[in-house]
């Protein structure tokens, strides 16, 4: 069995704030120890699943330099650093048998969800691919459904199980905070946390067939909706792109891969 374990920072237990998961502040070292021991509990779950299984962490958060490779469980390989293919899905292959989202929060725009955002909270409103509005989860799930993975498990807050829940019916997911706010929430112990990941794997592996996700067969309308008319310039230089309006950017894609490309690309250049 070859598992992919897609790692963000924002979803983890004990994490709230932007500070929390910004390198530079007195928090992010401590939460990055909380990030890796949560990815470490998904891999665990995994080879109580099968013993004989190749495992891929792939990071999933901000510049993918946050998970601590000397506390990472050895039996897993590590895919770091940016830019890197395939971003928060790097190694998802048609060979892949499941993938696992740890850490996750919900899209851009979801009421009363702890530090809610698509992709790049700064740059992004909202995403929609022929005409449904997704999140990362979202776009997460639809590119491992083209590969015909399905994404069996996801962890973070109620708000992102609940997203989950609609994007890959059938999907197991652990709450490990249940959001008050979109910077406070009630959390399980980390320690608690881990435990539930590690438990949650195997029966979310066992179940893998059960999975319907989200996939778009045949080519797709991206929209990207930034959040200032400027931020839509160096897009424009890509050819195909369109201006819906003054803030949303318009692409016909011939499949999910480039759309999940082209919409990586708008972040990174509506940030210059």
């Amino acid at each position: 069995m070859r598992v992919l374990v897609s790692v963000d920072m924002e979803g983890i237990a004990g994490v709230v704030h932007g500070d929390d998961v910004i390198p530079g502040h007195s928090e992010y070292e401590r939460n990055r120890k909380l990030l890796t021991a949560e990815a470490n509990a998904a891999v665990r779950g995994v080879f109580a699943y099968d013993a004989a299984a190749e495992v891929q962490v792939t990071e999933a958060h901000a510049s993918f330099r946050n998970l601590l490779p000397e506390l990472l469980d050895r039996r897993a390989e590590l895919l770091r650093g940016s830019p890197k293919p395939g971003g928060m899905m790097a190694g998802l292959a048609e060979n892949t048998d499941a993938v696992l989202f740890i850490g996750y929060h919900g899209k851009a725009g979801t009421p009363r969800s702890v530090m809610a955002h698509t992709i790049s909270g700064g740059t992004v409103a909202d995403v929609r691919c022929n005409g449904r509005s997704l999140g990362e989860l979202g776009l997460n799930t639809a590119l491992a459904a083209h590969y015909g993975v399905p994404p069996v498990l996801a962890s973070g807050d109620d708000t992102v199980a609940a997203e989950a829940a609609e994007v890959a019916p059938g999907i197991r997911s652990v709450v490990v905070k249940r959001a008050l706010g979109a910077r406070a929430a009630a959390m399980l112990h980390p320690d608690e946390a881990c435990s539930q990941i590690e438990h949650a794997v195997p029966e979310a592996l066992a179940s893998r067939e059960d999975v319907c996700p989200l996939r778009f067969d045949g080519p797709v309308e991206l929209e990207v909706q930034v959040h200032r008319p400027r931020m839509t310039e160096h897009a424009l230089l890509v050819p195909g792109m369109e201006l819906a309006d003054g803030c949303t950017l318009r692409y016909q894609a011939p499949d999910f891969p480039t759309a999940y490309q082209v919409t990586e690309l708008i972040a990174t250049l509506g940030a210059f």
